[in-house]
């Protein structure tokens, strides 16, 4: 029986359709393990966020999770320890943290969000 990991927080854009979609797609993925990760919506929630140490405008624009210990760790960092959680996943959260690979996917990253919100009249 594999042990259970502690759970985690991951703050996201349920707003942002794509971000529901990439949400489900992980539970899918993450099977059982999905029961570790507690969803939190930020729409509506700066005062939640701001008590936490979050800044809500940077909630809008990168992905935020908090670790069993309660450490934030955010855009691409956040996905490292989300996809890290998942056998299928971990490769792909090793490729994340690779350096050279990891400066331009978070060029990419932020410019993708940017366009995002832009488009979607929120930023």
């Amino acid at each position: 029986m594999e042990e259970r990991k502690p759970r985690i927080t991951v703050y996201y854009d349920g707003a942002c359709p794509r971000c529901v979609r990439d949400r489900a797609r992980y539970e899918h993925l993450a099977g059982e393990a999905a029961a570790d990760a507690c969803w939190v919506d930020i729409t509506g929630r700066d005062a939640e966020l701001a008590a936490r140490g979050i800044d809500p405008r940077a909630a809008l624009r990168e992905l935020h999770v908090a670790d069993a210990d309660g450490r934030i760790h955010r855009e691409l960092d956040a996905y490292i320890v989300l996809m890290a959680r998942v056998p299928l996943l971990r490769p792909l959260a090793w490729l994340l943290g690779l350096p050279g690979l990891r400066a331009l996917l978070s060029h990419l990253y932020r410019a993708s969000v940017l366009r995002r919100l832009r488009a979607s009249g929120r930023l």
